[in-house]
């Protein structure tokens, strides 16, 4: 596996280190072909709106081309597709979700020189357009609609219930590495769901290169583990959740998961 620099990832393009990601978690992942076609359509920006120098009318002229003229769109009848999250299939698809559609929206909006940034906003991704004068407004890279504060106030009481406090550092700009450590686990989430155990796998290796020592994803990984009936790697990697967290809920079910595990023979894989 590649290591991982934070200081790297927050350098380079969200989507490069989105490709970089995808290419450890996919062996068949067409990295090249996916960069190729991003220099693409970003020449193929450039060129029908070059003509447009007012920065306001240029971004208007971005969402109209990406949503309405190429087509993309976010997914609505299968969301929680893994084709939604890996790049190659959003290219070719034009479908995507918003963590997906936002970083392509974000390359092409950087190559034109855009004020346009990336927020991890707690329930999902979007974008920030920052205009002189302190003017900003959020775009919802779902649909490319423009999104005000009172209804991203009104979606995270949907996320969270009716008493959730709508902090204004939610809507800072995040890094890079965060970002990719929620796409990490979409991807994974999609993955397991459609019982690709072992590139799941490579999911939660990368977010552990990420977040050392997380409990949360080492629980996580032995799950993976007990599919891939690697059932001692599940029980050590269980064992260690409870040991970092023997007030969660989930570790009482843990510990008789463990016992029952560390009774199977040991299989070598």
């Amino acid at each position: 596996m590649m290591p991982f620099n934070e200081q790297d990832l927050n350098q380079m393009p969200l989507v490069d280190g989105a490709i970089a990601f995808m290419a450890e978690v996919d062996t068949d992942f067409p990295a090249t072909w996916v960069q190729l076609r991003l220099t693409q359509l970003a020449q193929e920006a450039e060129q029908t709106l070059m003509e447009e120098i007012n920065p306001r009318l240029r971004l208007d002229g971005l969402l109209r081309l990406f949503y309405r003229e190429w087509g993309f769109q976010g997914d609505q009848q299968q969301y929680f597709s893994s084709d939604n999250a890996f790049l190659d299939k959003v290219l070719e698809r034009r479908k995507g979700i918003p963590v997906s559609l936002g970083a392509i929206f974000l390359y092409l909006a950087k190559h034109l020189e855009l004020p346009v940034e990336n927020v991890g906003f707690p329930t999902q991704f979007l974008l920030k357009v920052v205009w002189p004068q302190d003017e900003t407004q959020y775009i919802n890279p779902f649909d490319g609609e423009f999104v005000s504060t009172h209804v991203l106030r009104s979606w995270l009481i949907g996320h969270r219930g009716p008493f959730a406090e709508f902090k204004s550092e939610y809507l800072n700009t995040q890094k890079n590495n965060v970002i990719l450590s929620r796409w990490l686990t979409v991807m994974k989430s999609a993955l397991l769901r459609e019982e690709q155990f072992t590139d799941a796998l490579r999911c939660s290796d990368l977010a552990l290169a990420l977040s050392p020592g997380d409990p949360h994803e080492i629980r996580d990984r032995g799950y993976i583990y007990q599919q891939l009936d690697c059932l001692h790697a599940a029980a050590v990697d269980y064992s260690y959740f409870i040991e970092q967290c023997p007030e969660d809920p989930a570790a009482d079910l843990l510990k008789l998961q463990v016992d029952a595990l560390y009774e199977e023979p040991l299989t070598l894989h």
